[in-house]
C-alpha cells in the first residue's frame, strides 16, 4: 500500500483516524502498532514474519547490553557489551545482506566458480527499518541511550506506517520521548494535513508526469543530445518529487497522529556545491552514515588519507545501500570522489562563485541521477553518450519508442506546464511562499489544498501510472 493510492486515501487512513481519535489514550499506541503490521502486510504479508524476527531480535538485544551496562565493573564487562553489540550488527547487516545482497553476490561470483545464483525476493523498507534498528542497538551501547522496557513502544518505533516504508530514517534517540507522549493538538493536526497534502501534489501531479516522460524517452534506445537532457532533466525532477514528496506525507502523517519527525530535504536543488548538496538532500541518511559509520571510522581526523579514505568508504556503503547493482556502486564511487576533490582540489574556488557553483552543482547531479536511474550498465553508457553529443544533436527530430513517436511537440504540450511547474517547485522562495501563505490566509490556503486534493484524487482514477521509485531500496 502506498500513500498516493485510493485504497490509502479513502479507506486505510479516514478509518485508522476514527478509530485513533475514538480510543482511550491507553489504546492509542496499541491502534497505531496494529495499523501500522497492516500496513505493511498489505503489500506482502509473509515479510511481516521477517520484520516481527527483527524486532524481537533487537529488542533482545537492547535489553542484553543495558543489562551488561548496568552490570559493567571490569574490561571484561566492557569486552560483554561489545560482544553483544557486535552480534547485533552482524545479525541485522545478515539479514539486509541475504534478502537484498544474496543475488548480486552469488551473482558475481558465479563468474569465477560454478555457483547458482540465488534470487530472494526484496521485503520492502528493509533497508530503512534494518537502520533505524541498528541506531537503536548502538545507541544503547554506547550513545546515553536507555533501553526501551516496553515490547509494544519498540515494535512501533520499528513499524510506525508513516515512515515505515520509505522514511525518513528516525533514529530512536529522536523519538524515545515521543513513544510514551506524542498528544495530538489541533495545530499538530492542521499541519499535518497541510503538508500531506502537498506531499501527496508533489507526487501525483508531477512527480508522476515526470516519470512518465523519462519512461517513454528511456524506452526509445535511441537518444539525442536534445532528447537525453530532457528525459535526464524529468528523471531529476521525478526523483525529487517522488521523494520529497513521500518524505513530505510521513511528515504529515506524523503530526496527525502527534509525532514530530526530522525534515528529509531542504531545497537540494539549489545547491551551491555537491557537498552543500548532501547537506540538503535525504538528510536522515546522510545523517546516519555520518553518526554511525563515518564518524566512528575517525571522520575527518588522522590526516588527508585517512579522510579520504573513510569518505570513499561511506560514499561507496551509501550507494550499496541503495540496491544491489554495479550502477549504485558507481553512482556511490562518483560523489565520493567528487567530494573528495571539492574538499582538497576546487571546493573554496566552487563557494567562491555561487552562480557558477550551482550550475556545476547541478551538471554534477543530473549526470549521477542518470547513473543512479540505469540498472543496466549498457543503456547507462548510452544515455550518457547520447548526452554529451554522440547521438546527435538534433532537438527537434522525433524518435520512435515503445509509447510511440516522441517529438519535440509532444514533449511541450504534454509536459510543458508540469516541467514548468516542477522547476517553480524547486526554488527556495517556493516553499516560503506557501509558508507564509498557510499562516496568514488560512482560507486561501484550505482552498487551494482542497484543489490540489481534488485534482490528486481525479488524477489517480483516471491514470494507472503511479510508481514510487525509494519502494526498490
Amino acid at each position: 500500500m502506498v500513500f498516493s493510492s485510493l485504497t490509502f486515501l479513502l479507506y486505510f487512513l479516514p478509518t485508522l483516524w476514527l478509530v485513533y481519535y475514538l480510543c482511550p489514550a491507553s489504546f492509542k499506541n496499541g491502534v497505531l502498532l496494529v495499523a501500522s503490521l497492516f500496513f505493511y502486510a498489505w503489500g506482502e504479508p509473509v515479510y511481516l514474519l521477517l520484520m516481527l524476527f527483527s524486532i524481537m531480535m533487537n529488542y533482545a538485544f537492547g535489553a542484553l547490553i543495558g543489562r551488561a551496562k548496568e552490570a559493567a565493573v571490569t574490561d571484561a564487562d566492557n569486552k560483554l557489551i561489545r560482544l553483544h553489540l557486535g552480534l547485533a550488527v552482524a545479525a541485522n547487516l545478515s539479514l539486509l545482506g541475504l534478502f537484498k545482497y544474496a543475488g548480486f553476490f552469488t551473482g558475481v561470483l558465479g563468474h569465477i566458480v560454478p555457483v547458482e545464483e540465488i534470487e530472494v525476493a526484496l521485503p520492502i523498507g528493509i533497508s530503512f527499518y534494518t537502520f533505524q534498528a541498528l541506531s537503536y542497538v548502538v545507541d544503547v551501547a554506547g550513545g546515553g541511550v536507555k533501553p526501551q522496557r516496553n515490547l509494544l513502544s519498540f515494535a512501533l518505533y520499528i513499524t510506525m506506517f508513516p515512515q515505515l516504508i520509505a522514511g525518513p530514517i528516525v533514529v530512536y534517540k529522536e523519538m524515545q520521548d515521543q513513544l510514551g507522549d506524542h498528544p495530538v493538538t489541533s495545530a499538530k493536526l492542521r499541519r499535518g494535513m497541510w503538508r500531506f497534502i502537498i506531499g501527496l501534489g508533489k507526487k501525483v501531479l508531477l512527480a508522476n508526469p515526470m516519470g512518465q516522460l523519462f519512461t517513454m524517452i528511456s524506452e526509445c534506445g535511441e537518444w539525442s543530445f536534445g532528447f537525453t537532457w530532457i528525459g535526464a532533466a524529468a528523471f531529476t525532477l521525478q526523483i525529487y518529487y517522488d521523494f520529497s514528496g513521500y518524505s513530505d506525507m510521513a511528515m504529515g502523517l506524523g503530526e496527525m497522529f502527534g509525532f514530530k519527525f526530522p525534515v528529509n530535504f531542504n531545497a537540494p536543488y539549489t545547491a551551491k556545491s555537491v557537498t552543500d548538496f548532501w547537506r540538503r538532500w535525504h538528510i536522515t541518511l546522510s545523517s546516519w552514515f555520518r553518526d554511525y559509520v563515518y564518524i566512528p571510522l575517525g571522520g575527518n581526523r588522522g590526516g588527508v588519507k585517512k579522510h579520504i579514505r573513510n569518505l570513499l568508504i561511506v560514499w561507496l556503503l551509501t550507494g550499496f545501500w541503495h540496491g544491489a547493482g554495479w550502477n549504485f556502486m558507481l553512482w556511490g564511487v562518483y560523489y565520493g570522489v567528487l567530494l573528495v576533490l571539492e574538499k582538497y582540489v576546487w571546493g573554496s574556488r566552487i563557494e567562491a562563485h555561487p552562480v557558477i557553483g550551482h550550475i556545476y552543482t547541478m551538471f554534477i547531479v543530473i549526470v549521477g541521477w542518470v547513473i543512479f536511474a540505469f540498472t543496466d550498465m549498457g543503456s547507462m553508457g548510452r544515455f550518457l553518450a547520447g548526452m554529451f553529443g554522440a547521438g546527435g544533436f538534433s532537438m527537434t527530430a522525433g524518435i520512435a519508442g515503445a509509447a510511440g513517436s516522441v517529438t519535440m511537440g509532444r514533449i511541450l504540450s504534454g509536459y510543458g506546464v508540469t516541467f514548468a511547474l516542477c522547476l517553480i517547485g524547486v526554488l527556495k522562495g517556493t516553499g516560503r511562499f506557501l509558508k507564509n501563505l498557510y499562516k496568514k490566509h488560512a482560507y486561501i490556503t484550505v482552498a487551494w489544498l482542497l484543489a490540489v486534493l481534488v485534482l490528486c484524487l481525479m488524477a489517480l482514477v483516471h491514470d494507472s501510472y503511479n510508481p514510487f521509485l525509494y519502494f526498490r531500496f
